[in-house]
């Protein structure tokens, strides 16, 4: 609610975030001339209408507690280091704003947390007496002594202090309406002042003992038993990874023990006061009162109403009132204790009272400017700075009690706000922790919180907060780097059942304390960290305006680098666990080791592995182990843990952690092929997990999850180990290695563990067999944990992952199988019979594709459900090239049955595999290997049944038949149309298969006797498949030996058709055409030609390079032999076919007279005939010089037939 006055804007807002006062109750207006000096009957009665405090010696409570700041904290532990600014006793912050105009002494304890003050009361005068008795603040009483006041005494409140207290508290009994109403009783003034002096010393706040301070020294009956913390420290940590990562955060505290005497928020209100800019959580007991016209009122007590109240008292009425909400002030007037009026005064009015005038914008500027004086000064987390400024004094001092304590004396626990800072510093990052929404950018300031409480405690005394400390800290580095909301800002949230108390109003002109030594410089003081020379600097606006940066060392230390990043965990993670181990008492029993020896790293060479056999075993031993439900352990760890304390559960923590981070570590060092460190650390991640499972009974579904996870990357690791055999030497080297961090983790571990339950998996063998088979033993037993962990989403993604790794390991062994099992029979080339060697390689490949498909089909990838068959008949064919029979002269024999039988299975598979597609779309690349591999075997099964018949067992047509079958489909499954890299081998296969069937056909035709029909049948096919495999030919332009043998082919053929025919003109059409071919075959020449300039280009460039000793290593595609044999029968033939058109143009000629066009075809066939005699009489001809002389034949050939050609039409 803004309020303005004298043209001064002050803004206040005032919320209640918590009360334990009941409803405002009606005051009563006592009569004129009551005598506060009597008691009411009602008096130090507990009260409902007074609330709490009913009871109190003075109707307020008793003195505020040193620790009263740190009971709201815990209380509203969401505000504390984000939102509020300051949290403290409504009373500091008036002692705090009235500095420029009191001369009385201020002595306030500083901490900060966060950007949060926490301000208290420190009673030096308390803390001097108690260092009297006991001698426990003797350093703080020296330096007191030393450097403010040499010759301080105690000094005992004036008799007119108690009186005015007591007059008070009656007054308040007095003013409670109703049947309660107290009537006076008779007693003495000096009775009530002496009970009432003595009742306020014990009612006054006690100071706890120094931690474990001699227990003979205490005289306090009220403070706690020496020897011991004040607290109770309960730490509670769920079962690891069985709930939420909110639930396995740590609690340090059990409920209610906040209520811990010292610890307690005991204030009546709990307000959320923002004063202009500054929020504040604020604790007030003032009593409210109210009804009727006035809902709110504070109810005060004046001496005289001719004298007014001055501006120390105005100031202190106006801020209660504004942090209350409180909009009006009842003033009761007496002289002597004796009732004379009351006066209603509106909030607003007060400073602008006579004699109480000042000015709320000075006000607003004192705030401002110790709050910026405070946070510029007070920097360091978890120290305790003293503000003090001694009574009649204008300077005030700002200390450090933190490092004058450490010069002072060795024991931090001297200071006795040391242990209440760490535990809310520990609370407020624990807090930040548990927000599912908290921004990231918190984590800076998490850290500094954790790491000020860690430096704050002693491993010995506290090491479960320690532990639990440096457990947040590595929780803060995500491992996984999981994305979070920003800009969600934490909510003021918080609740309490705590008492009520109130302390009474400053009296401005007591002195309680010694005044200010004037014997040296009062400016000068080498112990304080910062000086107001002059509490007047206080009143000019933005005198100590704030420059410093609210956390300096809160920025979050981001790691880029994964390596990095978890190697800062596993630091925390080792610094938790020796925290841990050294807290555990029984070490007897333990084997000696010293953390600084390395532990071998066990290096298996492949005549020690055992082998897959032996691993088989060991995983049988492993699996019933891990896998079988355990019952609850009760009995001690080996290190001595009882299951259920702190130190079982957060050493499980820890070791899950630890696992978690060794897993990132392996998976980078797989993602850079870092085998041989992948491997290290991953051993090491199940290690953790060894730990984890001989501490745990049951594992629960994230430790599966997450050893899950483990054993599928030692998989891959291990299959890619086995992939890159020839680097194995830099795999050792890095698998040996260990740091030092390693080794005292590992020593850890094996407090618990001997850390052996995986070491099958994780040697690094020299056996590619055994790796691949721990490899695929690691995906098994990935696969049995997560069978046995309940189902989740995460769970049915692993399970798939793990699945297909399953299915691809045991691809891979079944290849590997299957080439040995190639080897071998090609080593056997000469022997006869399939070895047993041979036949159990097939079994162990066929068993392993077996095992894949199944995996695959379990989550319905058909593509490599496709490649699986496709590989398990690429098996069937080794099977039968191995069953193809030798003969005595090492020749191969007929194409035997059990040939036939394996190639049916291969193709059976690969037709499985089309199936599993379905269609092309699926997936092209497998689709078109599919079919490139059916009409493989189509091609060879029917050529094998072609060059080796089996005769013996089947008739020739049987065969042919078969064997145009087989052929035919080889062309169905070989597609020649679709544009992709295997086209030309595509089109290159359907030619050789036009050609092979024209071939058998042109063979039958010559061999079958009888059957014309048939024997029509099979010229037709013939020529058919031959013009189909000459086009085919042509489009390849790279297969001129291919198309010039096939052509030959065709000639031969027209040749056998001539000799069945009589007619000359028949013979002549036939000559013709068989003419028309050999014509034909110029393309192919002239791609002789073209390779052989080809590979004259290449061997003159060989000849000028010195490495290069032959040129003819370097010809393209040429078989020269091969193309010489050709031209050698395609000058024959041509020769021949020439000659007979000569003699069968010579014979026409006779029959017919006079000029012929058959006349000029004679006479060039007789050139070109000569020349071809010419040509071929010439044995010193090259092989390019025979092309060029063919060349040119058959263009002369082409261009007369196209002469004649076009005279005829």
């Amino acid at each position: 609610s803004p309020l303005f006055h004298g043209g001064n804007e002050v803004k206040s807002c005032a919320v209640v975030k918590y009360s334990s006062a009941p409803p405002p109750a009606a005051y009563a207006l006592l009569q004129e001339k009551t005598d506060l000096k009597l008691p009411p009957a009602n008096w130090l009665r507990e009260s409902p209408k007074l609330g709490p405090a009913g009871a109190t010696i003075l109707g307020t409570s008793k003195k505020s507690k040193p620790f009263s700041s740190f009971g709201m904290a815990y209380d509203f532990i969401d505000s504390v280091g984000n939102d509020v600014d300051v949290v403290s006793d409504s009373e500091n912050i008036k002692k705090l704003l009235k500095i420029p105009y009191s001369k009385s002494h201020v002595s306030i304890a500083v901490h900060r947390i966060g950007r949060t003050l926490l301000l208290d009361e420190l009673d030096i005068q308390e803390l001097f007496m108690r260092s009297s008795q006991t001698g426990d603040w003797a350093w703080l009483k020296e330096f007191y002594q030393r450097l403010v006041d040499q010759k301080w005494q105690r000094k005992k409140k004036s008799k007119e202090h108690w009186y005015q207290k007591a007059i008070l508290s009656k007054f308040l009994y007095y003013s409670i309406n109703g049947d309660e109403a107290a009537e006076p009783v008779s007693t003495t003034e000096d009775q009530t002042e002496s009970k009432t002096e003595e009742q306020s010393e014990e009612g006054t706040a006690s100071w706890p003992a120094p931690f474990e301070a001699p227990s003979s020294v205490s005289e306090d009956a009220n403070a706690p038993k020496q020897g011991s913390v004040p607290f109770e420290i309960s730490y509670m940590l769920g079962h690891v990874a069985s709930a939420t990562k909110e639930q396995n955060l740590t609690t340090l505290f059990n409920e209610g023990e906040n209520s811990q005497k010292g610890l307690k928020n005991d204030f009546v209100r709990n307000i959320l006061w923002t004063f202009e800019d500054i929020h504040m959580l604020v604790g007030s007991n003032m009593p409210i009162f109210g009804g009727g016209r006035y809902p709110a009122v504070s109810l005060r007590l004046s001496r005289d109403s001719n004298k007014p109240i001055n501006v120390l008292t105005g100031i202190d009425y106006w801020l209660d009132n504004l942090m209350c909400n409180v909009p009006e002030l009842v003033m009761c007037f007496h002289v002597n204790g004796i009732v004379q009026k009351y006066e209603m005064i509106k909030t607003e009015d007060i400073p602008s009272l006579e004699n109480s005038n000042f000015s709320t914008k000075v006000i607003k500027d004192i705030a401002q400017n110790i709050l910026s004086f405070l946070k510029s000064n007070c920097t360091k987390e978890g120290h305790t700075y003293w503000l003090f400024k001694a009574s009649g004094s204008d300077i005030v001092k700002l200390y450090d009690l933190t490092t004058l304590c450490e010069e002072a004396t060795e024991d931090k626990y001297q200071n006795p706000f040391t242990m209440p800072v760490a535990i809310l510093l520990y609370k407020v990052a624990s807090n930040m922790m548990l927000k599912k929404s908290q921004n990231k950018k918190y984590y800076g300031t998490i850290r500094t919180l954790l790491l000020n409480c860690i430096k704050l405690l002693d491993k010995d005394r506290h090491p479960q907060i320690i532990a639990s400390a440096v457990y947040m800290l590595s929780e803060l580095f995500q491992l996984d780097e999981p994305k979070r909301e920003d800009n969600v800002e934490s909510p003021l949230t918080g609740n309490s059942d705590d008492s009520y108390s109130e302390e009474e109003e400053e009296m401005p002109d007591s002195d309680e304390m010694s005044s200010f030594s004037n014997g040296s410089d009062p400016s000068y003081d080498n112990k304080a960290v910062a000086i107001i020379k002059s509490v007047g600097e206080l009143s000019v606006p933005e005198k100590y305006k704030s420059t410093h940066q609210i956390r300096p060392s809160s920025t979050f230390l981001v790691c880029h680098d994964t390596e990095e990043r978890c190697r800062l965990v596993l630091g925390y993670v080792l610094e938790g666990l020796k925290t841990v181990d050294c807290s555990i008492k029984k070490e007897g029993d333990l084997p000696s080791a010293d953390p600084s020896t390395p532990i071998p790293l066990k290096y298996e060479a492949e005549s020690k592995s055992g082998g897959p056999k032996a691993l088989e075993k060991q995983m049988a031993l492993f699996l019933d182990k891990m896998v079988t439900p355990q019952g609850e352990v009760h009995l001690p760890t080996r290190s001595g843990m009882l299951p259920g304390s702190w130190q079982y559960k957060m050493k499980l923590q820890l070791v899950h952690k630890a696992s978690k981070a060794y897993y990132v570590l392996s998976d980078a060092a797989t993602t850079l092929q870092k085998y041989g460190r992948a491997l290290r650390y991953i051993k090491l991640a199940l290690q953790c997990h060894d730990t984890f499972c001989c501490l745990s009974a049951n594992l629960l579904p994230e430790v599966l999850l997450s050893l899950s996870q483990c054993l599928t990357l030692c998989g891959d690791i291990q299959l890619m180990l086995a992939q890159n055999a020839k680097n194995r030497a830099a795999y050792l080297e890095e698998y040996s290695y260990q740091t030092k961090e390693d080794q005292e983790i590992l020593h850890s571990l094996h407090r618990e563990s001997s850390c052996q339950a995986f070491g099958w998996a994780t040697d690094l063998s020299t056996d590619l067999e055994y790796q691949l088979s721990v490899s695929c033993k690691c995906y098994e037993a990935a696969h049995e944990f997560l069978l046995s962990c309940d189902g989740n989403d995460q769970k049915t993604e692993q399970l798939t992952q793990v699945l297909k790794r399953m299915g691809n390991i045991r691809n891979e062994i079944g290849v590997f199988y299957m080439n040995q099992a190639a080897a071998i029979q090609t080593e056997r080339a000469t022997s006869k019979g399939v070895s047993a060697t041979e036949q159990e390689l097939w079994k162990k490949s066929f068993a392993c594709f077996e095992k894949g498909i199944q995996n695959f089909e379990a989550i319905n990838d058909v593509t490599n459900t496709a490649l699986l068959r496709c590989n398990t008949g690429r098996l069937m064919r080794i099977c039968a090239q191995a069953h193809c029979t030798i003969e005595n002269d090492f020749k191969r024999g007929e194409f035997s049955s059990e040939e036939a039988l394996y190639y049916h299975k291969a193709i059976d598979y690969y037709l499985k595999a089309l199936r599993s597609l379905g269609k092309r779309e699926m997936h092209t690349a497998v689709w078109d290997s599919v079919n490139w591999e059916l009409s493989t075997t189509y091609f060879t099964m029917a050529t094998l049944q072609q060059d080796f018949a089996p005769l013996s067992r089947k008739a020739q047509e049987q065969i042919e038949r078969e064997v145009t079958e087989a052929m035919m489909k080889s062309l169905k499954y070989c597609d020649i149309h679709t544009e992709s890299a295997r086209q030309p081998l595509c089109q290159y296969r359907a030619a050789t298969i036009h050609h092979r069937l024209a071939s058998m056909y042109h063979s039958s035709l010559r061999n079958q006797v009888g059957d014309e029909h048939l024997r029509k049948q099979h010229r037709v096919l013939a020529e058919l498949h031959y013009n189909k495999a000459v086009k085919l030919f042509q489009v390849l332009k790279d297969a001129p030996c291919e198309l010039l043998r096939v052509e030959l082919e065709r000639v031969a053929f027209a040749e056998f058709q001539m000799a069945g025919q009589s007619s000359n003109a028949t013979k002549l059409k036939t000559l013709t055409g068989a003419l028309d071919v050999m014509m034909e075959c110029e393309s192919a020449f002239h791609l002789f030609r073209k390779e052989l300039a080809l590979d004259q280009e290449q061997q003159a460039y060989g000849e000028n390079k010195e490495e290069n000793t032959s040129g003819s290593n370097l010809s393209s595609n040429l078989n020269t032999e091969e193309v010489l044999k050709l031209l050698d029968i395609f000058e024959s033939r041509l020769s021949f076919l020439l000659l007979q058109l000569i003699k069968l143009l010579t014979s026409t000629k006779k029959k017919t007279s006079g000029i012929s066009d058959e006349e000029a075809m004679l006479k060039s066939y007789k050139q070109v005939y000569s020349t071809l005699l010419r040509a071929t009489s010439d044995k010193k001809s090259t092989l390019e010089q025979r092309v060029k002389v063919l060349i040119d034949v058959l263009n002369h050939l082409s261009f007369r037939n196209a002469t004649n050609v076009t005279g005829t039409l």
